[in-house]
Protein backbone atom coordinates (compact mmCIF):
# COMPACT_ATOMS: atom_id res chain seq x y z
CA UNK A 1 0.00 0.00 0.00
CA UNK A 2 0.97 3.75 -0.83
CA UNK A 3 1.82 5.54 2.26
CA UNK A 4 0.35 9.09 2.38
CA UNK A 5 3.09 11.77 2.82
CA UNK A 6 2.99 15.45 4.13
CA UNK A 7 4.72 18.26 2.24
CA UNK A 8 7.72 18.33 3.95
CA UNK A 9 8.34 14.56 2.87
CA UNK A 10 7.51 15.09 -0.21
CA UNK A 11 10.40 17.72 -0.73
CA UNK A 12 13.26 15.43 0.91
CA UNK A 13 11.89 12.21 -1.91
CA UNK A 14 12.53 15.60 -4.34
CA UNK A 15 15.84 15.95 -2.74
CA UNK A 16 16.61 12.51 -2.64
CA UNK A 17 16.00 11.50 -6.05
CA UNK A 18 17.56 14.21 -7.16
CA UNK A 19 20.62 13.32 -5.27
CA UNK A 20 20.63 9.30 -5.87
CA UNK A 21 19.83 9.05 -9.62
CA UNK A 22 21.00 11.24 -10.29
CA UNK A 23 18.53 13.81 -11.87
CA UNK A 24 18.55 17.19 -12.36
CA UNK A 25 15.39 19.04 -10.47
CA UNK A 26 14.52 20.69 -14.40
CA UNK A 27 14.35 17.16 -15.75
CA UNK A 28 12.32 15.94 -12.79
CA UNK A 29 9.90 18.78 -13.42
CA UNK A 30 9.86 17.60 -17.18
CA UNK A 31 8.99 14.29 -15.94
CA UNK A 32 6.38 15.75 -13.52
CA UNK A 33 5.25 17.58 -16.30
CA UNK A 34 4.83 14.92 -18.73
CA UNK A 35 2.76 12.89 -16.30
CA UNK A 36 0.40 15.76 -15.93
CA UNK A 37 0.03 15.72 -19.63
CA UNK A 38 -0.70 12.15 -20.56
CA UNK A 39 -3.32 12.12 -17.53
CA UNK A 40 -4.74 15.68 -19.28
CA UNK A 41 -5.11 14.69 -22.29
CA UNK A 42 -7.10 11.49 -21.17
CA UNK A 43 -10.20 14.31 -20.94
CA UNK A 44 -9.32 17.32 -22.75
CA UNK A 45 -9.09 17.12 -26.77
CA UNK A 46 -6.66 18.98 -28.64
CA UNK A 47 -9.10 21.50 -30.21
CA UNK A 48 -9.96 23.08 -26.63
CA UNK A 49 -9.23 26.43 -25.78
CA UNK A 50 -7.04 26.42 -22.75
CA UNK A 51 -5.71 28.86 -20.54
CA UNK A 52 -2.48 27.82 -18.28
CA UNK A 53 -2.22 30.39 -15.44
CA UNK A 54 1.41 30.40 -13.52
CA UNK A 55 2.81 31.53 -10.89
CA UNK A 56 7.12 32.28 -10.74
CA UNK A 57 8.03 29.52 -8.18
CA UNK A 58 8.21 25.37 -9.02
CA UNK A 59 4.16 25.08 -9.35
CA UNK A 60 4.33 27.78 -12.26
CA UNK A 61 7.48 26.06 -13.87
CA UNK A 62 5.25 23.09 -13.75
CA UNK A 63 2.43 24.71 -16.07
CA UNK A 64 5.33 26.16 -18.27
CA UNK A 65 6.17 23.04 -19.03
CA UNK A 66 3.00 21.75 -19.22
CA UNK A 67 2.38 24.45 -21.85
CA UNK A 68 4.87 23.55 -24.25
CA UNK A 69 4.41 19.79 -23.62
CA UNK A 70 0.64 20.27 -25.19
CA UNK A 71 1.50 22.31 -27.61
CA UNK A 72 3.83 19.81 -28.78
CA UNK A 73 1.37 17.04 -28.46
CA UNK A 74 -0.49 19.02 -30.98
CA UNK A 75 -2.96 21.20 -28.73
CA UNK A 76 -3.21 24.48 -30.61
CA UNK A 77 -5.25 26.77 -28.60
CA UNK A 78 -2.98 27.63 -25.84
CA UNK A 79 -2.59 30.43 -23.91
CA UNK A 80 -0.46 31.19 -20.81
CA UNK A 81 -1.00 34.07 -17.93
CA UNK A 82 2.14 34.69 -15.54
CA UNK A 83 1.02 36.13 -12.19
CA UNK A 84 3.01 38.89 -11.79
CA UNK A 85 2.80 39.99 -7.92
CA UNK A 86 5.79 37.31 -6.95
CA UNK A 87 9.24 39.28 -6.47
CA UNK A 88 11.23 36.09 -7.07
CA UNK A 89 10.85 33.18 -9.69
CA UNK A 90 12.47 29.94 -9.24
CA UNK A 91 15.39 28.65 -11.21
CA UNK A 92 13.48 26.32 -13.11
CA UNK A 93 10.52 28.52 -13.48
CA UNK A 94 13.55 30.63 -15.91
CA UNK A 95 14.47 27.73 -17.79
CA UNK A 96 11.31 26.44 -18.92
CA UNK A 97 9.90 30.24 -19.48
CA UNK A 98 12.79 30.60 -21.68
CA UNK A 99 11.90 27.09 -23.79
CA UNK A 100 8.01 28.31 -23.97
CA UNK A 101 9.45 31.60 -25.77
CA UNK A 102 11.07 29.75 -27.67
CA UNK A 103 8.07 27.71 -29.49
CA UNK A 104 5.77 31.48 -29.45
CA UNK A 105 3.28 30.32 -27.54
CA UNK A 106 1.22 33.52 -26.65
CA UNK A 107 2.04 34.46 -22.81
CA UNK A 108 0.93 37.76 -20.87
CA UNK A 109 2.44 38.55 -17.27
CA UNK A 110 -0.73 40.21 -15.14
CA UNK A 111 -0.63 42.37 -12.54
CA UNK A 112 -4.62 42.38 -11.63
CA UNK A 113 -7.62 40.42 -11.94
CA UNK A 114 -8.73 42.91 -14.59
CA UNK A 115 -6.75 41.31 -17.31
CA UNK A 116 -8.11 38.25 -17.63
CA UNK A 117 -10.62 37.21 -20.50
CA UNK A 118 -14.31 36.69 -19.26
CA UNK A 119 -14.32 33.73 -21.89
CA UNK A 120 -12.16 31.28 -19.97
CA UNK A 121 -12.82 27.33 -20.82
CA UNK A 122 -10.16 25.07 -20.02
CA UNK A 123 -7.76 26.75 -17.06
CA UNK A 124 -4.84 24.56 -15.53
CA UNK A 125 -3.40 26.43 -12.47
CA UNK A 126 -0.15 26.32 -11.34
CA UNK A 127 -0.12 28.91 -9.47
CA UNK A 128 0.83 28.34 -5.88
CA UNK A 129 2.29 24.49 -4.95
CA UNK A 130 1.77 22.31 -2.26
CA UNK A 131 4.05 24.05 0.15
CA UNK A 132 1.88 27.23 -0.12
CA UNK A 133 1.67 28.86 3.48
CA UNK A 134 -0.11 31.72 5.41
CA UNK A 135 -3.13 33.40 3.15
CA UNK A 136 -3.23 35.41 0.04
CA UNK A 137 -2.66 38.82 -0.72
CA UNK A 138 -5.90 41.09 -2.09
CA UNK A 139 -4.45 41.25 -5.41
CA UNK A 140 -3.45 37.61 -5.96
CA UNK A 141 -7.14 36.67 -4.00
CA UNK A 142 -8.96 38.61 -7.08
CA UNK A 143 -7.07 36.78 -9.69
CA UNK A 144 -7.80 33.37 -7.99
CA UNK A 145 -11.59 34.64 -7.43
CA UNK A 146 -12.01 35.79 -11.29
CA UNK A 147 -10.72 32.36 -12.28
CA UNK A 148 -13.24 30.50 -10.28
CA UNK A 149 -16.18 32.43 -11.44
CA UNK A 150 -15.20 32.23 -15.00
CA UNK A 151 -13.64 28.91 -15.95
CA UNK A 152 -15.66 26.31 -17.13
CA UNK A 153 -13.61 23.93 -15.80
CA UNK A 154 -10.30 23.92 -13.55
CA UNK A 155 -7.60 21.55 -13.90
CA UNK A 156 -5.02 21.86 -10.44
CA UNK A 157 -1.15 21.07 -10.24
CA UNK A 158 -0.71 18.56 -7.90
CA UNK A 159 -2.60 21.00 -5.71
CA UNK A 160 -5.16 23.95 -5.75
CA UNK A 161 -3.35 27.48 -5.28
CA UNK A 162 -4.22 28.60 -2.04
CA UNK A 163 -4.27 25.07 -0.30
CA UNK A 164 -2.40 24.29 2.35
CA UNK A 165 -2.45 20.45 2.41
CA UNK A 166 -0.99 19.82 5.60
CA UNK A 167 -3.48 21.86 7.66
CA UNK A 168 -6.36 22.31 5.12
CA UNK A 169 -8.59 25.11 5.67
CA UNK A 170 -11.83 23.96 4.51
CA UNK A 171 -14.53 26.57 6.21
CA UNK A 172 -12.79 29.64 4.95
CA UNK A 173 -11.35 28.36 2.26
CA UNK A 174 -10.17 31.13 -0.63
CA UNK A 175 -8.24 29.23 -3.03
CA UNK A 176 -8.57 27.81 -6.44
CA UNK A 177 -11.85 25.42 -6.55
CA UNK A 178 -10.92 22.89 -8.94
CA UNK A 179 -12.84 20.90 -10.59
CA UNK A 180 -9.78 18.18 -10.56
CA UNK A 181 -6.67 18.12 -8.84
CA UNK A 182 -3.52 16.22 -11.23
CA UNK A 183 -0.92 15.44 -8.25
CA UNK A 184 2.24 13.80 -8.28
CA UNK A 185 3.18 10.86 -6.82
CA UNK A 186 0.79 10.33 -4.23
CA UNK A 187 -2.49 11.86 -3.42
CA UNK A 188 -3.10 14.12 -0.92
CA UNK A 189 -4.46 12.83 2.41
CA UNK A 190 -7.11 15.49 2.79
CA UNK A 191 -8.62 14.58 -0.35
CA UNK A 192 -9.89 11.43 1.06
CA UNK A 193 -12.20 13.75 3.56
CA UNK A 194 -15.37 15.22 2.33
CA UNK A 195 -14.18 18.94 3.31
CA UNK A 196 -12.03 19.03 0.44
CA UNK A 197 -14.77 19.41 -2.09
CA UNK A 198 -14.28 23.11 -1.95
CA UNK A 199 -11.12 23.05 -3.23
CA UNK A 200 -11.10 19.96 -5.32
CA UNK A 201 -13.98 17.83 -6.74
CA UNK A 202 -12.18 15.25 -7.62
CA UNK A 203 -8.62 14.17 -7.89
CA UNK A 204 -6.16 11.51 -9.62
CA UNK A 205 -2.33 11.25 -8.95
CA UNK A 206 0.31 10.22 -11.30
CA UNK A 207 3.58 8.65 -10.89
CA UNK A 208 6.50 11.10 -11.66
CA UNK A 209 9.44 9.40 -10.99
CA UNK A 210 10.45 10.04 -8.06
CA UNK A 211 12.51 7.41 -5.30
CA UNK A 212 9.54 4.76 -4.42
CA UNK A 213 12.05 2.73 -2.19
CA UNK A 214 12.63 6.08 -0.54
CA UNK A 215 9.12 7.29 0.09
CA UNK A 216 7.53 4.03 1.23
CA UNK A 217 10.48 4.38 3.88
CA UNK A 218 9.39 7.61 5.60
CA UNK A 219 7.03 7.02 8.55
CA UNK A 220 3.42 7.10 7.88
CA UNK A 221 0.32 6.38 9.58
CA UNK A 222 -1.96 6.30 6.44
CA UNK A 223 -2.11 4.14 3.15
CA UNK A 224 -3.70 4.29 0.23
CA UNK A 225 -5.24 0.91 -0.71
CA UNK A 226 -4.81 -0.18 -4.48
CA UNK A 227 -5.43 -3.09 -6.54
CA UNK A 228 -2.30 -4.85 -6.30
CA UNK A 229 -2.63 -4.70 -2.66
CA UNK A 230 -5.79 -6.71 -3.14
CA UNK A 231 -4.33 -9.18 -5.02
CA UNK A 232 -1.50 -9.72 -3.05
CA UNK A 233 -3.40 -10.46 -0.09
CA UNK A 234 -5.89 -12.81 -1.45
CA UNK A 235 -5.58 -16.59 -1.24
CA UNK A 236 -6.80 -18.75 -4.31
CA UNK A 237 -9.30 -21.51 -3.77
CA UNK A 238 -7.19 -25.05 -4.06
CA UNK A 239 -7.57 -28.36 -5.26
CA UNK A 240 -9.49 -30.68 -3.02
CA UNK A 241 -11.19 -28.12 -0.90
CA UNK A 242 -14.59 -27.96 0.60
CA UNK A 243 -17.25 -25.92 1.85
CA UNK A 244 -15.70 -26.81 5.41
CA UNK A 245 -12.20 -25.40 4.38
CA UNK A 246 -14.01 -21.80 3.47
CA UNK A 247 -15.66 -21.47 7.25
CA UNK A 248 -19.05 -21.22 8.26
CA UNK A 249 -20.64 -17.92 8.83
CA UNK A 250 -23.29 -16.55 11.52
CA UNK A 251 -25.45 -13.58 10.29
CA UNK A 252 -28.16 -12.39 13.02
CA UNK A 253 -30.07 -10.07 10.83
CA UNK A 254 -33.04 -9.00 9.91
CA UNK A 255 -36.75 -7.17 11.20
CA UNK A 256 -40.21 -7.48 9.93
CA UNK A 257 -39.54 -3.92 8.53
CA UNK A 258 -36.16 -4.73 7.39
CA UNK A 259 -35.89 -8.47 5.62
CA UNK A 260 -34.59 -6.78 3.12
CA UNK A 261 -31.00 -5.78 4.87
CA UNK A 262 -30.77 -9.93 6.34
CA UNK A 263 -30.82 -11.25 2.63
CA UNK A 264 -28.80 -8.36 0.93
CA UNK A 265 -25.90 -9.29 4.32
CA UNK A 266 -26.13 -13.28 3.22
CA UNK A 267 -26.42 -13.40 -0.21
CA UNK A 268 -23.15 -11.00 -0.49
CA UNK A 269 -21.30 -13.48 1.97
CA UNK A 270 -22.21 -15.95 0.24
CA UNK A 271 -20.72 -14.29 -3.39
CA UNK A 272 -17.99 -13.52 -1.37
CA UNK A 273 -17.00 -16.74 -0.84
CA UNK A 274 -17.83 -18.37 2.17
CA UNK A 275 -18.38 -22.12 2.72
CA UNK A 276 -21.70 -22.08 4.43
CA UNK A 277 -23.90 -19.36 5.63
CA UNK A 278 -26.87 -19.72 8.00
CA UNK A 279 -28.94 -16.76 8.83
CA UNK A 280 -30.38 -16.45 12.58
CA UNK A 281 -34.44 -15.03 11.74
CA UNK A 282 -37.61 -15.56 12.92
CA UNK A 283 -38.82 -19.04 12.12
CA UNK A 284 -41.71 -17.25 10.03
CA UNK A 285 -39.13 -15.76 7.67
CA UNK A 286 -37.64 -19.04 6.97
CA UNK A 287 -39.35 -19.41 3.49
CA UNK A 288 -38.38 -15.63 2.45
CA UNK A 289 -34.96 -16.71 2.77
CA UNK A 290 -34.92 -20.54 1.27
CA UNK A 291 -36.93 -18.96 -1.33
CA UNK A 292 -34.18 -15.89 -2.08
CA UNK A 293 -31.30 -17.89 -1.60
CA UNK A 294 -31.67 -21.92 -1.19
CA UNK A 295 -28.30 -22.01 -0.35
CA UNK A 296 -28.75 -20.25 2.91
CA UNK A 297 -29.15 -22.55 6.19
CA UNK A 298 -31.26 -21.05 8.96
CA UNK A 299 -31.40 -21.03 12.77
CA UNK A 300 -34.78 -19.68 14.78
CA UNK A 301 -33.89 -16.60 16.65
CA UNK A 302 -35.92 -17.42 19.64
CA UNK A 303 -33.70 -20.53 20.28
CA UNK A 304 -30.41 -18.16 20.51
CA UNK A 305 -29.38 -19.37 24.35
CA UNK A 306 -29.35 -22.94 22.64
CA UNK A 307 -27.07 -22.33 19.55
CA UNK A 308 -23.73 -23.58 19.90
CA UNK A 309 -21.68 -20.26 18.67
CA UNK A 310 -18.37 -22.42 18.72
CA UNK A 311 -19.60 -24.21 15.30
CA UNK A 312 -19.05 -20.58 13.57
CA UNK A 313 -15.96 -19.45 12.12
CA UNK A 314 -17.48 -16.14 12.14
CA UNK A 315 -19.99 -13.89 13.34
CA UNK A 316 -21.86 -10.68 12.06
CA UNK A 317 -25.03 -8.40 13.97
CA UNK A 318 -27.29 -5.69 13.19
CA UNK A 319 -28.10 -5.53 9.24
CA UNK A 320 -31.74 -4.23 10.00
CA UNK A 321 -31.57 -5.92 13.52
CA UNK A 322 -33.85 -3.02 14.78
CA UNK A 323 -33.43 -1.92 18.30
CA UNK A 324 -35.94 -3.95 20.40
CA UNK A 325 -35.21 -5.18 24.21
CA UNK A 326 -35.01 -8.20 22.15
CA UNK A 327 -32.49 -7.33 20.22
CA UNK A 328 -30.59 -5.72 22.87
CA UNK A 329 -30.37 -9.36 24.40
CA UNK A 330 -28.95 -10.77 21.68
CA UNK A 331 -26.55 -8.05 20.81
CA UNK A 332 -25.43 -8.88 25.15
CA UNK A 333 -25.06 -12.49 24.12
CA UNK A 334 -22.49 -11.52 21.20
CA UNK A 335 -20.75 -9.71 23.55
CA UNK A 336 -21.06 -12.15 26.29
CA UNK A 337 -19.46 -15.11 24.34
CA UNK A 338 -16.14 -13.34 23.54
CA UNK A 339 -15.96 -14.19 19.94
CA UNK A 340 -14.86 -11.52 17.70
CA UNK A 341 -17.62 -10.41 15.57
CA UNK A 342 -18.64 -8.15 12.98
CA UNK A 343 -20.95 -5.27 14.65
CA UNK A 344 -22.74 -3.38 12.25
CA UNK A 345 -26.06 -1.05 11.91
CA UNK A 346 -28.71 -1.79 14.84
CA UNK A 347 -25.71 -3.60 16.82
CA UNK A 348 -23.86 -0.53 16.72
CA UNK A 349 -26.73 2.17 18.03
CA UNK A 350 -27.27 -0.88 20.61
CA UNK A 351 -23.67 -0.54 21.50
CA UNK A 352 -23.74 3.09 21.91
CA UNK A 353 -27.58 3.13 23.77
CA UNK A 354 -26.45 1.17 25.97
CA UNK A 355 -22.85 1.78 26.94
CA UNK A 356 -21.07 -1.10 26.15
CA UNK A 357 -18.19 -0.20 24.06
CA UNK A 358 -15.65 -1.73 26.70
CA UNK A 359 -17.37 -5.15 26.10
CA UNK A 360 -16.86 -5.35 22.55
CA UNK A 361 -14.57 -8.31 22.02
CA UNK A 362 -10.95 -8.49 20.68
CA UNK A 363 -10.37 -8.12 16.92
CA UNK A 364 -14.15 -7.39 15.78
CA UNK A 365 -15.24 -5.37 13.06
CA UNK A 366 -17.38 -2.34 13.87
CA UNK A 367 -18.84 -0.78 10.28
CA UNK A 368 -19.98 2.32 11.06
CA UNK A 369 -21.20 5.40 8.83
CA UNK A 370 -21.11 8.88 10.00
CA UNK A 371 -24.13 9.24 12.09
CA UNK A 372 -23.61 5.90 13.63
CA UNK A 373 -19.66 6.84 14.50
CA UNK A 374 -20.98 10.00 16.34
CA UNK A 375 -23.39 8.15 18.31
CA UNK A 376 -20.49 5.55 19.42
CA UNK A 377 -17.94 8.26 20.31
CA UNK A 378 -19.12 11.19 19.93
CA UNK A 379 -19.86 14.27 17.11
CA UNK A 380 -16.73 16.00 16.19
CA UNK A 381 -16.02 19.10 14.75
CA UNK A 382 -14.58 18.17 11.73
CA UNK A 383 -13.24 14.79 9.37
CA UNK A 384 -9.57 14.86 9.84
CA UNK A 385 -10.88 15.32 13.98
CA UNK A 386 -13.28 12.19 13.41
CA UNK A 387 -10.91 9.76 11.95
CA UNK A 388 -7.94 10.91 13.91
CA UNK A 389 -10.70 9.64 16.78
CA UNK A 390 -11.63 6.60 14.96
CA UNK A 391 -7.80 5.92 14.63
CA UNK A 392 -7.58 6.34 18.72
CA UNK A 393 -10.68 4.52 19.25
CA UNK A 394 -9.47 1.18 17.48
CA UNK A 395 -6.40 0.92 19.58
CA UNK A 396 -7.93 1.62 22.95
CA UNK A 397 -10.73 -1.05 22.45
CA UNK A 398 -8.09 -3.53 20.10
CA UNK A 399 -10.78 -3.60 17.45
CA UNK A 400 -11.26 -2.50 13.57
CA UNK A 401 -13.22 0.47 12.81
CA UNK A 402 -14.18 0.66 9.71
CA UNK A 403 -15.59 4.09 9.05
CA UNK A 404 -17.40 4.64 5.90
CA UNK A 405 -17.92 7.11 3.12
CA UNK A 406 -16.63 7.71 -0.36
CA UNK A 407 -13.22 6.68 0.46
CA UNK A 408 -13.66 4.18 3.50
CA UNK A 409 -11.21 4.60 6.60
CA UNK A 410 -10.24 1.17 7.89
CA UNK A 411 -8.71 2.10 11.47
CA UNK A 412 -6.39 -0.81 13.13
CA UNK A 413 -5.75 -1.83 16.48
CA UNK A 414 -2.39 -1.21 15.54
CA UNK A 415 -2.85 2.84 14.90
CA UNK A 416 -2.56 2.98 10.93
CA UNK A 417 -5.25 3.73 9.07
CA UNK A 418 -5.38 2.47 5.15
CA UNK A 419 -8.09 4.05 2.68
CA UNK A 420 -10.24 2.73 0.44
CA UNK A 421 -10.02 3.47 -3.02
CA UNK A 422 -12.63 1.90 -4.91
CA UNK A 423 -16.11 2.96 -4.62
CA UNK A 424 -18.11 6.04 -6.31
CA UNK A 425 -21.45 7.93 -5.55
CA UNK A 426 -23.52 5.68 -7.99
CA UNK A 427 -23.29 3.26 -4.64
CA UNK A 428 -25.15 5.73 -2.69
CA UNK A 429 -28.34 3.58 -2.20
CA UNK A 430 -29.79 2.08 0.80
CA UNK A 431 -28.37 -1.49 1.73
CA UNK A 432 -25.53 -0.64 0.55
CA UNK A 433 -23.72 -0.85 4.43
CA UNK A 434 -25.51 -4.51 4.22
CA UNK A 435 -23.58 -5.67 1.69
CA UNK A 436 -20.68 -4.52 2.92
CA UNK A 437 -20.81 -6.37 5.96
CA UNK A 438 -21.97 -9.39 4.54
CA UNK A 439 -18.38 -9.14 2.52
CA UNK A 440 -16.08 -8.58 5.35
CA UNK A 441 -17.62 -11.13 7.21
CA UNK A 442 -17.13 -13.46 4.33
CA UNK A 443 -13.38 -12.66 4.47
CA UNK A 444 -13.41 -13.27 8.16
CA UNK A 445 -15.22 -16.35 8.31
CA UNK A 446 -12.97 -17.55 5.70
CA UNK A 447 -9.73 -17.44 8.00
CA UNK A 448 -8.04 -13.55 7.02
CA UNK A 449 -6.77 -11.31 9.79
CA UNK A 450 -9.26 -9.10 10.80
CA UNK A 451 -7.61 -6.35 9.21
CA UNK A 452 -7.34 -7.82 6.48
CA UNK A 453 -10.74 -8.97 5.77
CA UNK A 454 -11.63 -5.44 6.42
CA UNK A 455 -9.41 -4.45 3.73
CA UNK A 456 -10.41 -6.77 1.12
CA UNK A 457 -14.19 -6.77 2.49
CA UNK A 458 -13.62 -2.94 1.64
CA UNK A 459 -12.18 -2.86 -2.09
CA UNK A 460 -14.17 -5.87 -3.65
CA UNK A 461 -17.04 -4.00 -2.57
CA UNK A 462 -16.10 -0.88 -4.27
CA UNK A 463 -14.82 -2.61 -7.31
CA UNK A 464 -17.90 -4.30 -8.08
CA UNK A 465 -19.77 -0.85 -7.58
CA UNK A 466 -16.98 0.96 -10.01
CA UNK A 467 -17.74 -1.88 -12.49
CA UNK A 468 -21.52 -1.44 -12.30
CA UNK A 469 -21.37 2.14 -12.85
CA UNK A 470 -19.27 1.80 -16.39
CA UNK A 471 -23.17 0.70 -17.48
CA UNK A 472 -25.62 2.12 -14.69
CA UNK A 473 -25.64 5.66 -13.52
CA UNK A 474 -26.78 3.76 -10.16
CA UNK A 475 -26.52 0.73 -8.86
CA UNK A 476 -28.65 -0.71 -6.28
CA UNK A 477 -27.50 -2.59 -3.35
CA UNK A 478 -28.92 -5.99 -4.98
CA UNK A 479 -26.77 -5.50 -8.29
CA UNK A 480 -23.77 -5.26 -5.86
CA UNK A 481 -24.38 -8.82 -4.24
CA UNK A 482 -24.39 -10.86 -7.99
CA UNK A 483 -20.72 -8.86 -9.81
CA UNK A 484 -18.79 -9.75 -6.08
CA UNK A 485 -18.07 -13.07 -7.46
CA UNK A 486 -17.16 -11.59 -10.96
CA UNK A 487 -15.09 -8.70 -9.47
CA UNK A 488 -13.37 -11.83 -7.43
CA UNK A 489 -13.01 -14.12 -10.25
CA UNK A 490 -11.29 -10.56 -12.20
CA UNK A 491 -8.74 -10.26 -8.88
CA UNK A 492 -8.16 -14.20 -8.84
CA UNK A 493 -6.98 -14.10 -12.80
CA UNK A 494 -4.51 -11.10 -11.72
CA UNK A 495 -2.89 -13.57 -9.14
CA UNK A 496 -2.68 -16.63 -11.24
CA UNK A 497 -0.52 -14.54 -14.55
Amino acid sequence: MLNFISNHQMRQADEYTIQHSPIRSIDLMEQASVAFVKKFAEYVSDETKITVVCGKGNNGGDGLAIARLLRLKGYKNINVMIVNVFQNASEDFKINKERLIQLKIPLIEIENATQFPKDLNIVIDAILGSGFRGTTDRILSDIIQKINQRANYIFSVDCPSGLNTDIPESENYQGIRANKTISFQRPKLFFTLPESVVCSQAFEFVDIGLDENFLRSLPSNYFWIEEQDIVKKIRLRKTFSHKGTYGHLLIIAGAPNTMGAALLCVRASLFSGTGMVTCCISQEYFPAINSFQPEIMTLNRDDIETIPFDKFSAIAIGSGLGTTQSSKEIVQKILEIKTPAVFDADALNILAEEDRLSQIPPNSILTPHIKEFDRLFGISENWTVRIEKARQKAQELQCIIVLKNQYTFICDTNGNVSINSSGNPSMAQAGMGDVLTGCIASFLAQGYDPTDAAIIGCYVHGAAGDTLSQLHEVTPASMITKQISKTLKALFNQKKM
